[in-house]
């Protein structure tokens, strides 16, 4: 020290100016106002959570095994849970294997960890262009070459994204295929057998992100990109029990070729040692004893009514010109307004008249559309849904 002047610490990492404020945590933080009517996290009806269940379930596990339940854990994740997450999907047509999957601290950790095993920074990601915020913000963490593919109502556009791979020679691609965050589209089977086609053909990774699929309203059930032989061995599943079970559980997992896998494993050890015992332990209990599958039955019906009301309600509201997506699941609708309004813009005089959502503009990579904006129908039975849209209306005009 010279003269007595103090020396600042180093600066931040550059990569983490890439990451930037993040819209839903500020849009969650709405949530703690009671007045306002908040159309902005994408949270899981509260009412759907098994509260007393769960609750069983951690007495049981703290009575029957409370050392176990509370000691260190492999990484891999608890194989009484990794066996009933395989099984689930098997019974959804994947040919899953509790060896090859990864309990992570929700699905966030798994995009995370496969981010940091597949990309050096510079290499090239392929995403739908609208797509998930915080995948975004992940793959810009790591320092990597975002390119956005087209999409239309129907999710990524085949041609756009074969002609992109010609020219990007991507790494990765990150699809989330069935009911997307943020516009609820579901990719066709005929276009996920294109997809799969084209990592065959390519030699590109493809991170399936598929957090709503086992919400499905309307519709019959596709087979995941992971199911499909051209592309089974290059596909790396990511889901998630906090859309069907209790996202405070805070557990997600992922399914993927071994080699990979194993990375994931190394990666994580050294983030987090290993998620949640306990909460492993419980969710494998819960799963073990009750059926998911009967519990999900009216949860898809709640968000079948919910999604009605809010499509119902704005069709009322929205200036000419407007257009809103249509989904047969998952929890979010998305609306582009006329050319030349500004979602963003419009957030604090939402705000003010004591409703809220996201603006649409930051889910794009590179250049956003400023008039679009996310709305989620999960949290809000329907008479409080059309309150909201009815305060909304009054920023449309």
């Amino acid at each position: 020290m010279t003269d007595g002047a103090r020396v600042p610490p180093p600066a931040l990492a550059g990569r983490t100016a890439a990451a930037g404020s993040s819209v839903i945590r500020e849009a969650l933080a709405l949530t703690a106002r009671p007045e306002v009517i908040s159309f902005a996290g994408g949270l899981p009806a509260s009412e759907l959570i098994d509260v007393d269940g769960i609750r069983a379930m951690y007495d049981r596990v703290l009575t029957d095994e409370p050392y176990r339940a509370l000691q260190y854990s492999v990484t891999d994740g608890d194989p009484r849970l990794r066996e009933a997450i395989a099984a689930r999907l098997a019974g959804q047509g994947l040919a899953a294997h509790p060896d090859r999957l990864l309990i992570t601290t929700g699905a966030q950790q798994a995009l995370t960890l496969l981010t940091a095993v597949l990309l050096e920074p510079g290499d090239t990601v392929l995403v739908e262009q609208p797509t998930y915020l915080a995948a975004l913000q992940c793959f810009g963490q790591a320092g990597a070459r975002v390119v956005p593919v087209p999409t239309d109502g129907h999710g990524v556009d085949v041609a756009a994204l074969a002609e992109a791979v010609e020219r990007e020679r991507p790494r990765l691609l990150y699809l989330v295929p069935t009911f997307q965050n943020p516009t609820g589209q579901t990719l066709p089977l005929e276009r996920r057998r294109a997809v799969a086609r084209l990592a065959a053909e390519h030699g590109f990774w493809i991170a399936e992100d598929d957090p709503y699929g086992e919400l499905r309203f309307r519709g019959e059930h596709l087979p995941r990109i992971a199911a499909l032989e051209e592309a089974a061995d290059r596909t790396v599943l990511l889901g998630s029990l906090s859309k069907v079970l209790a996202p405070g559980l805070r557990l997600g997992w992922l399914h993927a070729p071994a080699a990979v896998r194993r990375a994931c494993v190394l990666a994580k050890q050294a983030l987090d040692l290993h998620s949640s015992t306990v909460d492993q332990a419980v969710a494998a209990r819960y799963l073990a004893e009750h059926d998911l599958d009967a519990r999900l039955v009216p949860a898809r019906a709640l968000y079948r009514e919910r999604c009605a009301a809010m499509l119902g309600a704005l069709e009322g509201v929205l200036p000419q010109g407007s257009t809103v997506s249509r989904p047969d699941g998952g929890m979010f609708v998305w609306v582009r307004l006329p050319e030349g309004r500004d979602a963003t813009a419009l957030l604090p005089e939402a705000v003010a008249h004591d409703v809220a959502y996201v603006p649409g503009e930051p889910f794009f990579a590179g250049a956003g559309d400023a008039a679009t904006l996310r709305m989620s129908f999960a949290g809000h039975p329907p008479e409080v849904i059309e309150e909201g849209v009815r305060r909304l209306a009054k920023v449309l005009v």
